[in-house]
Order: structure tokens, then sequence, then C-alpha cells
């Protein structure tokens, strides 16, 4: 008999709860994904991600106080979050906002409109370690 694989850590971050409560019960019942923590600002993200070290996080842009992009570029440039990898998602698909999320360090980027079972693959994607991209956004 295997040993069941670790779960996926997830933490969730936007500034609408309602939209953070979905998220959590869509992977809470993926049975290889953990939602560990949310948050509804970026200084939140910062400190829950240094805490509860996720695998990904699903990572708004717009949100009070500090948004995703700075967000991003904290959690992946401190040593206390070395293996976690942002997937940003949000409702913008702005080119300035593709570039500046990427140079941040984040490890992929996904619009809001996404289908639940993509969603889910991408947190997967991610967490193994490798680069996503919406299709919208590369013009696929």
């Amino acid at each position: 008999m295997t040993a069941p694989e670790t779960p996926i850590r997830v933490l969730i971050v936007d500034d609408q709860a309602l939209l953070r409560a979905s998220f959590r019960l869509l992977l809470d019942t993926t049975s290889d994904l953990v939602v560990v923590g949310e948050a509804g600002t970026g200084e939140e993200a910062v400190t829950l991600a240094r805490q509860e070290k996720p695998d990904v996080i699903l990572m708004d842009i717009r949100m009070p106080d500090m948004d995703g992009i700075e967000a991003t570029r904290r959690i992946c440039a401190s040593a206390a979050t070395p293996e976690t990898r942002v997937l940003i998602l949000t409702t913008f698909d702005y080119d300035e906002y593709v570039f500046a999320a990427l140079r941040a360090g984040a490890s992929g980027f996904l619009l809001k409109d996404v289908v639940p079972a993509d969603l889910i693959t991408a947190v997967r994607v991610v967490a193994d370690g490798n680069a996503l991209l919406a299709p919208a956004i590369t013009g696929g």
C-alpha cells in the first residue's frame, strides 16, 4: 500500500470575501488540494505566506493597502517562502499587469473567468514548478 501524497497547500488572496469563499469551496473539495488560509489584502498575504508556507498562492491584483504585484514581489523574494509559487488570478488582462506580475516572480497568470476545472489544473501545474499563462493572454 502506497502512502497518500501530501496535498498541495493553497493560500487564497482576494479582497472580496465571497470570491475567497467560492475558491475555498472549490479547492477544498479537491482531494489533492487544501486551503491553508485566506487573506483580503496584500499585507495579510505576505504575513500568512510566511506563517503557513503554502505551495501555491492564488493572488488577486487590485487590493487595499498593498496590491498583489507588490505582495508577490515580497513573497517571491523572501527567504521565508522559497518554495512558494504565486498564481495571479484577476479580472484584468492588461499587458502591464502580466509583465509586472512575471517580473515580480509570479509563476502564472489567469483570468477570473477561468473554468473551475482549469483553475484546479493550473494550481497543480504551478505547484509542480511550471509556468502558466491564460490562453487569452498569449493569444491562444
